[in-house]
């Protein structure tokens, strides 16, 4: 039968092929042709005859073709043919399928989305049909009659692919119906339908399947729907990872339900490559993405921010199209992030009403962290991504030798986490990546080779943690020694910076210490005197970190730049010996420096007594260096008067004059190094032990510093050849060489009296010595604050450091004011009967204070120790504490009127500044140091754990409450400003340490309330300053809406109106705004106030509107959960903006009625007016963008319109003609005056006038959109506002003409050359009268 069928399909004729077929059942045919299939033979030509007898034109053949369809289909999902059969059976169908009738392809479709509902498709080789049986379909323009109804081909599609989205696919299908419709043309609606439901799949499949279906998604998505389909794989791997976080963090043993991190990581890596590869063919693909992470931060970020997000970015910038826009994407997103955050931690209002969501930068770690997981294309991004960071947001300028941000205190924070964040990136992804470790490191030491002009401290610092976590593994890194070769071109602060960071790496590595030896060694005999100082930095470094035998321990001596650096113990691999001779080399080099410029030597001074605390076995030979340089400044003779060669010190050039040896530092180095030899090595040597030779030495400096003290006490100022008329000009070059030799035994001064000190156990003779040694001091200092107050300029010696060391201003203070030993008192009563030293005491710790803010680190011994210095902070803090407290200011100054400070304002002025010095360096400490000061420590060690930084802080807030109030209860002409500013300044700094939620914080802001309410101070300054803390109180509590709101009934009370003729009803919220604080002190605090109120309620704004954005985008993809949700969730924003502009309103409505003086005040609140109209248009697009949805106008929009058509619109108005008629009002100008250039005279006007058009643009903006709101809602919102009558831009015609008759009177009564000056005059004049 089928050779005959066959045969038959041979005939050019098809008649007897159709009739022979007619005669054969269906199942006869369909069973013939599966026996064929099945055994595989000649199937393509049994069908293709079959075809050719049933031509779709006679229903009989479109039938049995049908039926023949669905017998094939069948047998090709039984999995009973061959491979090649089955293919070629499909490729026959596909051919064949155009000619089918619609009706029947309907069902024919509808076959196949049934077998897909009952899950009765074996393997889907199938489906290859389906696509071109739903393209055939859509071809049919004609009405088709089905059991569904009346439709064309186009709908049944549509109908078709309904249901196919509706019922459940079965897992192992999704990819290949996914990859089906890409052959489908889809239209929007149906793409979306498509999109949707393969998006729906992702959770039911397992975490392996995802990449393929993802793939076979993006390739459809070239159709359309690209938006969908990016923010549907997003928020699944975001969600996923939120997920198995939160069951990692929950329990561990959920990992062996769950998927494993690594598996998930892998697949999110292959679909971030899948991704990245379909933008390459379809940019498109990339601009959606773009479009949609840039329209997710208007509303919550969190939606589409996260980490795999972040990381499909950064793998992004591959692509060279996207790589500076992403780059550029990336850096908005983190500063806008910091500055949010920034924003909300400012905020309460905020924080109530926004909750706190993650940072970009977290995520933007996390990435780092996941990236270990093979995620190569990611990694190079973020290296980068790093860089870029650092080099956008780091310190910018120098000044002093410190790096400095410029701008506002946000704006340098928000940098400064911003550069951090780079620093952390960059070091993470260090520690996870081996391959990529040369090119971190690489380009970090080239940044800090080429940036000689710009600072590079955060590039250091990032080096050192590099260095720190891998000194073994950069041992071998050439890079690091091929840098040592610019080591004398670069700055002085880069190489001792760079030399500090690498050194842990000069521990492990003996080529790396050789090569820099090298370098060192020639830039010892640099002609650059910063290439000398810098071979000085190196050496001595060296000194202080290679360890000699038999020196003392490191705990010993408390380094802070020591072995533990290092994680392994590296000093086994060299021999103590060698390293004894190698030191004692390097001190030889040193040796030479001791005949070049003071600078070098002064920095060797400063250095060797660093290395003999790290290398005790150096002492000898250190200081027989220092003793041979005494010396050649020594007069040995007992009886010479003054004992020190100071000429030998200064060298004089032709008429240059410059200091050759720094004798007081020399002289500071032997008194230190011998102190810390006598405390900390003899006691430990038993003296059999210790040489001669070197107590001999140690002996005979102790003699030399004795007789030194002996004669400088003695000396006169004229055997120093330096009394008062001697000259101390700077323009000079004996003036000069004065001031030199002058500072000299200052210094020189300082170093006996610190010496004196350590040796005098308490002896009364010593301290008397002491005594003498300061008035000497103090005649010297007296002279050049004399000289230099005559003179045009300050001298440059008053900024001179003390030469003092911290440990001893807070051992000397603790002496003069806290020690109450009996066996002490006789010989602290000498010191103590001198106020001007107690007061010179006090000023050297000031001065130490504000030298390590200034710095960050102090002069001296243990200078650049952070702990040393926080014990000395915390020393000198509780002594000064306990004086302030002990003996007020007004008790001292009642008993003694003297120049200057009082040692109570000196002490209060040292809190101060050791409390913001705590808060800048020590913030982690904060506990710790408010623990030192307390002076009873009679606490139990629990009792002492469970007091938190806020009580402790509150102890010491109400001591400062107290003194505070005593000052502002006490006499008017008793109230000392400064002592209130000071205490005020504490109070702040002190304040920021309590917990904002904490009963103590709000304590404090109802005494900072009472304190405003209650007392009355003209002074200026104080009232700023005590506003400015009340202000920052309140926002951490609450909005200042309200107080704003009394604050400005105060003002227009104390001031009056703009109406002469209107009497005002004084109140009295805030007794501190009296006639003299209100303006310009209280109203500018105000106006600042409203400005941030503005700047927060447009923050809001802008994210409501973001987020309604948000919302449409999802309506449109899932409109059946916009319809579930009942209850707008912008509706609590909206009622606290509505009540932060209501109570503005009221506030700018009692400031523009407020007869406030020409100047800041009034230039200062024509801004602020502009904004809150700007605020308010842009709260009424909002509503507009709201309009669009079902949703109406609330009730408290409407009043929100009237209040302001009401209170404000009018009073701007009539403020505006207020401040034109002063301005116009002015007294007429003096001869200097007229004598201004016509450019400045013209500048001004235009600057004062400016303002006002800009007021007027924004009142009519906010109109403008009322009216298009008012069209949209059916609500007439214009009926609350007055068009105005007061503003008239026309040129009066008769005022013109007056006007210039005037000038012609003028011209006529003026000479000849004013005729000339004049005839330009008119037209400018013209330009003013036409601006009015």
């Amino acid at each position: 039968m089928d050779l005959k069928i066959l045969s038959l399909a041979t005939d050019k004729t098809t008649d007897k092929l159709q009739e022979f077929l007619q005669t054969l059942k269906t199942d006869d045919l369909t069973d013939l042709l599966q026996s064929r299939a099945v055994k595989g033979r000649a199937v393509g030509a049994f069908l293709r005859a079959i075809f050719k007898g049933s031509p779709c034109s006679e229903e009989d053949g479109a039938l049995r073709r049908f039926k023949i369809y669905s017998c094939c289909i069948q047998l090709v999902e039984s999995g009973d043919l061959q491979q090649e059969v089955a293919s070629e059976i499909i490729g026959l169908l596909m051919l064949e399928v155009h000619h089918f009738p619609g009706p029947l392809l309907v069902e024919l479709a509808s076959e196949f989305v049934g077998a897909i509902r009952e899950d009765s498709l074996a393997n889907g080789k199938s489906l290859e049909l389906l696509p071109i049986i739903l393209t055939a379909l859509a071809t049919k323009k004609e009405v088709l009659t089905c059991g569904k109804g009346d439709l064309n081909g186009e709908e049944h599609k549509r109908q078709l692919i309904d249901s196919l989205c509706s019922v459940r696919w079965a897992q192992r299908y999704v990819i290949q119906l996914t990859s089906m419709f890409k052959d489908v043309r889809l239209t929007t609606e149906e793409m979306d339908l498509v999109v949707a439901k393969v998006l729906a799949m992702f959770s039911k499949l397992n975490l392996q399947e995802i990449p393929p279906l993802v793939y076979q998604l993006l390739v459809l998505s070239s159709k359309g729907s690209r938006r969908s389909v990016l923010d549907g794989i997003i928020t699944f791997f975001n969600e996923l990872d939120k997920q198995h976080s939160k069951e990692q963090s929950s329990d561990e043993l959920l990992e062996l339900v769950t998927a494993p991190a690594d598996e998930l990581y892998h697949v999110e890596g292959t679909i971030i490559l899948h991704i990245v590869f379909a933008i390459k063919l379809d940019c498109e693909l990339g601009r959606e993405l773009l479009k949609h992470i840039k329209a997710g931060q208007q509303g919550d970020p969190s939606k589409c921010l996260c980490p795999f997000s972040i990381a499909l970015l950064l793998s992004l910038t591959r692509v060279q199209r996207f790589e500076e826009q992403v780059f550029d994407l990336l850096k908005t997103l983190v500063i806008k992030s910091f500055k949010d955050l920034q924003l909300l931690q400012g905020s309460k209002f905020l924080q109530t009403l926004i909750p706190q969501r993650t940072c970009v930068s977290s995520m933007i770690l996390e990435v780092v962290k996941n990236s270990v997981h093979s995620w190569d294309h990611v990694t190079q991004g973020l290296i980068e991504f790093g860089f870029i960071l650092m080099d956008s947001y780091g310190p910018k300028k120098i000044l002093d030798g410190k790096a400095v941000e410029i701008g506002s205190s946000l704006f340098k924070m928000t940098n400064q986490h911003a550069c951090k964040l780079g620093a952390n990136i960059l070091l993470e992804t260090f520690k996870i990546h081996e391959m990529i470790r040369q090119e971190i490191l690489e380009q970090v030491l080239n940044r800090v080779v080429t940036r000689t002009s710009s600072p590079i401290n955060h590039f250091l610092d990032l080096l050192s943690d590099i260095v720190m976590y891998a000194p073994l593994i950069l041992q071998s890194c050439s890079k690091v020694a091929e840098t040592f070769d610019y080591l004398s071109f670069l700055p002085l602060p880069t190489v001792q910076g760079l030399l500090k960071a690498i050194q842990p790496l000069l521990k492990v590595s003996m080529s790396m210490r050789d090569a820099l030896i090298l370098v060192l060694r020639k830039a010892m005999f640099a002609s650059q005197l910063d290439a000398r100082k810098s071979a000085v930095a190196g050496f001595l470094l060296l000194l202080k970190n290679f360890k000699v035998l038999g020196s003392l321990s490191s705990s010993q001596c408390s380094q802070s730049i020591g072995v533990t650096q290092v994680h392994v113990d590296v000093h086994s691999r060299y021999n103590s010996v060698a390293n004894e001779t190698f030191c004692l080399e390097i001190i030889d080099s040193l040796k030479r420096c001791l005949g070049q410029q003071a600078d070098v030597r002064l920095m060797l001074y400063e250095g060797f007594y660093d290395v003999l605390r790290r290398n005790s076995r150096l002492a000898n030979s250190i200081m027989q260096t220092l003793f041979s340089q005494l010396k050649l400044f020594y007069e040995p003779e007992p009886d010479l008067l003054p004992p020190l060669k100071l000429g030998a010190c200064v060298l004089t050039q032709g008429s240059q004059v410059f200091l050759q040896e720094p004798l007081d530092h020399l002289l500071s180095c032997i008194q230190h190094c011998l102190a810390w030899y006598k405390s900390r090595v003899i006691p430990l040597q038993p003296g059999d032990e210790r040489e001669e030779e070197e107590e001999e030495l140690y002996h005979e400096l102790d003699d030399m510093l004795e007789s030194i003290t002996m004669r400088m006490i003695k000396s006169e100022l004229e055997d120093f050849e330096l009394d008062k008329s001697a000259d101390f000009s700077q323009s000079t070059g004996v003036g000069i060489k004065n001031n030199i030799c002058a500072c000299l035994i200052m210094g020189v001064c300082e170093v006996l009296i610190e010496y004196n000190f350590s040796i005098s156990n308490f002896s009364k003779s010593k301290f008397e010595e002491i005594l003498s040694l300061f008035m000497c001091y103090k005649k010297f200092s007296d002279i050049l604050n004399e000289k230099a107050g005559k003179g045009k300029t300050k001298m440059t010696t008053k900024t001179n450091d003390s030469l003092l060391s911290m440990k001893f201003v807070s051992d000397l203070l603790t002496a003069l004011f806290r020690d109450s030993a009996q066996s002490h008192e006789e010989a602290l009563s000498v010191l103590r009967s001198s106020s001007e030293f107690m007061q010179y005491a006090v000023d050297v710790a000031l001065q130490k204070v504000q030298q390590l803010i200034r710095k960050g680190h102090v002069s001296g011994p243990d200078g650049q120790n952070p702990d040393k210095i926080f014990q000395n902070l915390c020393d000198i803090t509780r002594v000064l504490l306990w004086r302030y407290t002990s003996i007020p200011t007004s008790v001292e100054e009642s008993g003694k009127k003297e120049k200057g400070k009082s040692i109570s304002l000196l002490c209060l002025e040292g809190l101060q500044k050791t409390f913001s010095a705590m808060q800048q360096f020590y913030q982690p400490k904060m506990q710790q140091f408010l623990r030192a000061l307390d002076v009873i420590g009679t606490e139990e060690e629990g009792e002492e754990a469970g007091v938190t930084v806020t009580q402790r802080a509150t102890f010491q807030i109400r001591q400062f409450q107290r003194s505070l109030l005593n000052l502002l209860n006490s006499e008017e002409e008793d109230f000392n400003s400064k002592e209130a500013l000071l205490l005020i300044m504490i109070l702040s700094t002190l304040s920021r340490l309590l917990e904002p939620t904490s009963p103590q914080f709000v304590q404090v802001l109802s005494w900072t309330s009472k304190i405003c309410k209650e007392h009355s101070q003209e002074d200026a300054s104080f009232c700023k300053s005590l506003m400015n803390l009340f202000f920052s109180l309140h926002v951490l509590y609450k909005s200042p809406v309200t107080l704003l709101r009394d604050l400005s009934q105060d003002i227009h009370g104390q001031l009056g109106d703009i109406d002469q003729d209107v009497d005002i009803e004084k109140t009295n919220h805030y007794a501190m705004v009296n006639l003299r604080t209100a303006a310009p002190t209280v109203c500018l605090l105000v106006l600042s106030q409203a400005e941030k109120v503005l700047e927060e309620v447009d923050w809001l704004i802008t994210k409501i509107k973001g987020s309604v954005n948000q919302e449409t985008l999802s309506e449109e993809m899932a409109p059946e959960a916009a319809s579930s949700r009942a209850v707008p969730p912008n509706l609590l924003i909206e009622k606290a903006i509505i009540m932060q502009l209501g109570t503005l309103v009221t506030f700018f409505h009692e400031l523009v009625q407020t007869a406030l003086p020409s100047g800041s005040c009034v230039d200062t609140l024509l801004k602020d007016l502009s904004k809150i109209y700007s605020t308010l248009t842009a709260f009424v697009k909002y509503y507009l963008q709201v309009c669009q949805s079902s949703r109406g106008i609330p009730n408290t929009v409407e009043k929100l319109v009237k209040l302001s058509g009401s209170h404000l619109t009018p009073m701007c108005y009539s403020f505006i003609s207020y401040v034109q008629n002063k301005r116009t009002n002015n007294p007429k100008c003096t001869e200097k005056e007229k004598a201004a250039s016509a450019g400045t005279i013209m500048a001004k006007v235009l600057r004062e006038t400016k303002p006002i058009p800009n007021l007027v643009f924004a009142i009519e903006q906010y109109e403008k959109f009322l009216i298009q709101l008012s069209k949209k809602s059916k609500v007439n919102l214009m009926q609350h506002m007055k068009l105005s009558t007061s503003r008239d831009f026309k040129i009066k015609g008769n005022i013109l003409d007056m006007v210039l008759r005037e000038d012609e009177d003028e011209n006529e009564e003026g000479t000849a050359p004013a005729h000339t000056e004049q005839d330009r005059e008119p037209a400018k004049k013209k330009r003013k009268i036409c601006l009015s």
